[in-house]
This record gives structure tokens, sequence and C-alpha cells, in this order.
């Protein structure tokens, strides 16, 4: 008998006013941590947050200067500082390297610095309530477990996974992804795409991951370019915002698969955005896999309204299709060619995305140093 498990954020709002449920939520903290990024704060989407924090009357500091796509150490840097302030309450306004940081300082202690949960990822327990608001729609870090960091010596990106780092409550609203650049919106939304297809043809995928995957698929489909292509398509936004919080609920309850495995080697080597990683990786890895879930694939086709298929064989061929349009009319890369990637690195990238069995054993088709070097050769 399987046992199947389903770990989500306590409290979640979400509409064209879910930003208003800060008030109630902070009230009765003595000080709040807000941490975002030089962008957000630049671009006035802060100023939703802090005036609810006003209306709460409570103080708040603001840790603006988080680094994207961090390494462990620059995590633990803004982390210590944020011991200094002494908030009791973490607000995370952000993308997923925003997040990540934040619910790392919620289970982090003196006792229990970064570097050490790399080893020992359970060890830290939670410390601060903390409040996820994400602005964008893709990484579903606002709803998940993990925080990913770079290890600088072995030039790679490392999940670091931990039950305690579920977020107390999460806020989903429209307006915090409005001005949202399109490139951005585009590599994020590729990223929960990859979620909720990685997770829907996972090894772990079950009744629990299955519900929330084949949602998230359903409200991509249907709204990712135009939430991309049109700046005041707030619905289609909101949309995307619940795909991408449905995609990290059904990582907690499955886990991506080689997809992301092969492309953190990408974002640790190369620096290349998450997003933008998985994107280049997606069309390789679901053809490599395709003769291993094509019944997967034939179902996700009837979920999210294909057309002009009838047999198993079509309907996947279909969903391979619409993803890999998908991703060109988003026009991000589909190889490593802008990266300066060529053929000598071709080893290092190898053992490299072996090491990440963690994500590997996921996949429904098992993946050799070979098959990844003939999949890295692919996307040169």
């Amino acid at each position: 008998m399987q046992q199947y498990t389903l770990t989500i954020p306590r409290q979640v709002y979400s509409g064209p006013a879910g930003i208003d449920a800060l008030a109630l939520l902070a009230a009765g903290h003595s000080r709040a941590a807000v941490f975002t990024d030089p962008g957000i704060q630049a671009s006035g989407v802060l100023n939703l947050p802090l005036a609810q924090l006003d209306k709460a009357n409570v103080p708040y500091t603001i840790f603006s200067d988080l680094p994207a796509e961090p390494t462990c150490d620059q995590a633990q840097q803004v982390i210590d500082r944020f011991y200094c302030s002494k908030a009791d309450l973490i607000i995370a306004v952000g993308g997923g390297s925003v997040m990540d940081i934040a619910k790392l300082a919620s289970i982090t202690s003196e006792s229990c610095p970064v570097r050490r949960q790399l080893d020992a990822p359970t060890l830290g327990k939670k410390q601060v309530f903390s409040i996820m608001i994400p602005t964008t729609a893709g990484t579903g870090s606002e709803t998940t477990p993990n925080s990913i960091v770079s290890v600088p010596e072995k030039q790679l990106k490392v999940g670091i996974v931990n039950p305690e780092m579920i977020a107390d409550a999460v806020i989903l609203d429209g307006r915090m992804i409005r001005r949202l650049p399109r490139k951005i919106a585009a590599s994020t939304g590729i990223d929960a795409l990859c979620h909720a297809i990685e997770c829907y043809t996972s090894a772990k995928a079950n009744p629990f991951s299955d519900l929330f995957a084949l949602e998230a698929l359903r409200l991509i489909f249907a709204n990712l370019t135009d939430a991309c292509d049109h700046p005041d398509a707030l619905e289609a936004k909101e949309k995307m915002m619940q795909a991408a919080f449905y995609g990290g609920v059904a990582i907690t309850c499955s886990g991506t698969t080689a997809v992301h495995a092969l492309s953190y080697p990408l974002g640790g080597r190369y620096h290349i955005p998450h997003g933008v990683a998985n994107a280049i990786m997606l069309m390789p890895v679901m053809r490599f896999n395709l003769p291993a879930c094509s019944d997967r694939l034939a179902k996700v086709y009837d979920a999210v309204g294909g057309t002009g298929a009838s047999t198993e064989s079509e309907k996947a061929a279909w969903v391979l299709d619409r993803m890999d349009a998908i991703v060109r009319h988003l026009d991000i890369p589909t190889s490593l060619a802008p990266y300066g990637v060529t053929e000598a690195d071709l080893p290092a990238l190898v053992t490299a995305g072996m090491e990440v069995q963690r994500l590997l054993v996921n996949n429904l088709r098992p993946v050799t140093a070979a098959d990844a070097e003939a999949l890295y050769r692919q996307i040169l």
C-alpha cells in the first residue's frame, strides 16, 4: 500500500483584492522583516503590501539587496542581518529567489546555518511566522518546502527541502505581476509549466499531485501566452498565479524530474536563469521520456482541451508540440548557444547533472550518463 502526503500553506488568500488580507495577518506582530529585491522596490509594487503594514500599525525593516540566484553564502549574509532586526514576522515580496531566502530565514538559527542544512536539510525548525507574496507567476516557491541555493565550489544549484519551510500564509494578487516584464513573465511561466508536466509524469505521481498538476496545466495552456503578451490581461495573470501555486503544491506531493535535474548545472555553472534553463531542457527531456509516459500525456491532452487527435500517440504528440510552440512563442532560448557553452563543457555538465539523483530517480525513464550527454548535446 502506498501513502500519499499533501502539505500546503495553512492560509491562502487569492483574488483581485488578495493583498488586503495582509493587514489582518500582520496585526499583533511587533516588527516585520520585508524581503524583496531592488527591482520590485523600484517598480512601486512594494507599496501595496507596505500600505497594509501601515494600516496594521506594524513597523518594518526592508531587506532589498537580495541577489538573484543566490549562493548559500549570500543567503547566509542576508539572514545574519535579519537576525539583528528582531522581527517576529517575515514577509517575502518577490520571485523565487526572494521567497527561497525568506523561507530559509524562517528556519535558520545560529546553531543551524545554511551550509549545515546543505548536508542535513531537515535540521532547521520554524522560528518566525512567514507570509509569501509572489511577484511572478511561475516558481511556486510560495507553496513548497524547498529553497534553491548555489554552492560555488560545486558550481551547482542545490535544493534544501524541509517541511518546516512551508509558509504560514500565501497571498496571490494579480496586481503584483501587472508590471512584470514579458521576458521574466515568460521564463517564470515556463517554470510553472515544467513543474506541472514533470510532476504529472513523475515516478512519484499520485492522486494528490495529479489533481493539482492537471489543473495547473489546464490554466497554463489557456493563459500563459496572453498573460505575457498583454500587460493589462489581469484575469490571465491571476489564472497564472493560481497555476503557479498549484504547480508548487504538485511538487510537494510528487516531484520534478530530469528537466530540473539537468537544468541545475546550467544555472550553477553558467548563471542561466532558472526558468530559461528549464525551458531549454524541457523539450529534449520530454521527447526522451515520451515512450515511458505517452499515456499520461494523452490524459493531459484531454484535460487541456486538445483538438485533432484520436489515438494515444497522437494526443501525446499534440501536447509536446503545443509546449514547444508556447516556448517558441515566448521567445525563450531553446539552445545553449547564447551562453557560450561548448562541447568541451559536456563532461562537467554530465557529471554535475548526474549528481542530482534526488530528482533523477523521479524520471519514469531511467537517465544514464550517456543519456544525459546526448540530451545536453541536443541543445548545444
